[in-house]
């Protein structure tokens, strides 16, 4: 999520698409380009602290690996055991192919209107300006949809957060006090912290949040990790098909847990060898061939431990009456609960309410109302809507399908519209793919609406 799934790396995202956009020139360059095929992007990038491979490949990971992982298990529960274990795979796969191709097209794109480095936005603008002219007095329009699905993703993770630690909030209170109160009543009472941190300004700022919440959520996977993998059960006690009708709540899911378009172009545009990042093997394919394993591990054996009783978010199974249990359980809700700024940030920076981009007059007093009312919107949508796990399902399968697979095999097919390489076989690899996120996207979107109106969890 994109940290769709709530980590310190997200808010690479989605910075000022105008600047990504806008050529850079290094000093002492000539300008001796006759033709567009000798323009290199890589070659006049300026970017003043360039990471490593090895660091981008450190931020991919930190940027995917979120709450997504603890949602694994529950994901096998809708497909079966063995179905989740190569539908991940397949779905893993096919999201890495798609990230490729968004990354191969933005160096395009750069390329040929001599462009060092491009946003996400800016790509759907250019990708439609390429296509037939039909298409090109939609460009506009494609660049505002991608940033309203990448808006929608980061504030609907926000909300799935505010349910979570609510929960666990819940589950520790009541394990300690024995009182039963409604899971919105918990949603109130952190409603305070939440717009308190949510008020800071300065990514400074929000750096120490970012370093807390890595080092608790890696601790929390860890104790996890203790609990699933003991005393495990036969494979055989568990089906290995779930039922065709639970499918698109897997595919939602996983979808969500795995996707990491938002972080992939800040990322490649702040190496110093981005022509590492899109090789095989490179960054992206070392980052998600291990991303997909620790997923897979996750969703495997965690609903191999639990069957049935695989809570949306694994570490709700895990007892309360032992101390180590109760630490897991509030170590893994602060790492969360510190998240949110960090998505809550982006999602600003996205809509245009930082650095007086809309309010000119009385910036200060209308950005802060802006924050307050939306943070008080995902917890009112959260409180609306108290089920977590049919919630994370729904935003992968509308925000993130539609960014990460239905529009990079519509930019890849626009970019080589007019090529020699635009052939038969790109176009039916195009059609397979933006029918793979339709399908996800409708099939999705549709059973977790369902699941929202047919099925509660106990608040």
């Amino acid at each position: 999520m994109t940290q769709k799934n709530g980590d310190s790396a997200i808010i690479f995202s989605i910075m000022d698409e105008t600047e990504m956009s806008t050529p850079q020139k290094p000093e002492n360059q000539k300008e001796n380009i006759k033709s567009k095929d000798d323009y290199d992007p890589y070659a006049h990038r300026n970017v003043l602290h360039p990471t490593t491979d090895f660091e981008t490949l450190i931020h991919l990971l930190k940027a995917s690996l979120g709450t997504g992982i603890l949602a694994m298990p529950m994901a096998f529960k809708s497909a079966g055991l063995w179905t989740g274990l190569i539908g991940s795979i397949v779905i893993g796969i096919i999201c890495t192919y798609c990230v490729s191709l968004f990354v191969n097209s933005a160096y395009i794109l750069c390329k040929r209107n001599k462009i060092p480095a491009i946003g996400f936005r800016k790509i759907a603008e250019l990708a439609f300006l390429e296509g037939p002219v039909c298409l090109k007095k939609f460009s506009k329009f494609a660049g505002y949809v991608i940033n309203a699905g990448l808006v929608l993703e980061m504030l609907g993770v926000c909300c799935a957060y505010v349910l979570f630690v609510a929960k666990s909030l819940k589950q520790v209170i009541e394990y300690y006090y024995n009182v039963n109160l409604h899971v919105q009543i918990y949603m109130i009472i952190i409603v305070p912290p939440l717009i308190g941190m949510n008020l800071l300004k300065n990514l400074k700022h929000l750096t120490p949040l970012s370093m807390i919440s890595n080092i608790f959520f890696i601790f929390g996977v860890c104790v996890t990790y203790y609990y699933i993998l003991d005393d495990l059960p036969s494979v055989s006690e568990r089906p290995a098909f779930s039922s065709f009708a639970e499918l698109p709540v897997f595919f939602g899911t996983t979808i969500f847990a795995l996707e990491g378009i938002g972080v992939v172009m800040p990322l490649e545009n702040n190496m110093k060898t981005p022509r590492h990042f899109n090789h095989c093997p490179g960054v992206l394919f070392i980052g998600m061939t291990i991303l997909i394993i620790l997923y897979v591990i996750t969703g495997f054996f965690g609903y191999l431990k639990y069957g049935e009783h695989t809570a949306p978010s694994i570490t709700l199974n895990i007892p309360i009456d032992s101390m180590l249990g109760q630490i897991l359980k509030v170590i893994v809700m602060m790492a969360v609960f510190f998240t949110y700024a960090l998505l809550f940030y982006v999602a600003m920076d996205l809509l245009g309410i930082l650095n007086g981009r809309i309010f000119k007059s009385h910036r200060v007093i209308f950005e802060n109302l802006s924050r307050i009312v939306i943070i008080l919107g995902t917890v009112l949508v959260a409180a609306l809507f108290p089920n977590l796990g049919p919630f994370l399902s729904l935003i992968g399968a509308f925000s993130l399908s539609i960014v990460g697979l239905i529009f990079p095999p519509i930019i890849d097919s626009l970019v080589y519209w007019k090529t020699e390489s635009y052939k038969t076989r790109r176009i039916w690899k195009n059609a397979f793919l933006l029918l793979c996120g339709l399908i996800g996207l409708f099939t999705g979107t549709v059973t977790s609406l369902r699941e929202f109106t047919f099925s509660s969890e106990e608040s």
